[in-house]
């Protein structure tokens, strides 16, 4: 998996991202399945939030409520696509777009199997939250091994995070 001239080329869009050290593919989002189950559950929870909303006249939060339903259809209507990793000498690529390590602030491999094998991203700007990248059966001690040299690793995270949490068990 360790960089050749096709990978080097997928990723360079005119920007100079360095050599490919490991490259690998993955989802751009992780795609789920639901069964008509969850989405009956899911409609009659979004619709008895609303009339909740509605009938105490708290119109911000059926607004809330309305804009997230439309997200998730939306979300639902696009099929996530398959997309290259890479990390470089200079950086991450993921999804075309280029993270400079000057710009990751530390990195961490959460690893429970069967269903945890993530790559997160801390960044230095306070408001950039931390980017997960899914490793699929990619080996989790390789892409540490590459990162290693460039990025302190954050051993504090040591469990996936709630977002990433939520989303894989509520299947959002």
């Amino acid at each position: 998996m360790a960089g050749d001239d096709d990978q080097i080329n997928a990723f360079e869009d005119g920007i100079d991202v360095g050599r490919v050290l490991f490259a690998w593919e993955t989802w751009e989002f992780a795609p789920v399945e639901r069964s008509t189950r969850w989405y009956v559950i899911a409609a009659a929870l979004g619709l008895g939030m609303l009339v909740y909303a509605l009938l105490t006249t708290n119109f911000v939060f059926a607004l809330i409520i309305v804009m997230f339903a439309v997200i998730m259809l939306m979300r639902d209507l696009r099929q996530p696509a398959r997309v290259q990793a890479a990390i470089t000498t200079d950086g991450v690529v993921f999804n075309h777009e280029f993270y400079s390590f000057k710009d990751i602030k530390d990195f961490s491999v959460i690893y429970e199997p069967p269903d945890v094998n993530n790559l997160y991203l801390g960044f230095n700007g306070r408001l950039s939250p931390p980017m997960s990248i899914t490793l699929e059966e990619v080996d989790p001690n390789e892409v540490r091994a590459q990162l290693l040299p460039f990025v302190f690793e954050n051993l504090d995270r040591d469990s996936e995070s709630l977002t990433d949490t939520l989303s894989r068990v509520y299947k959002l």
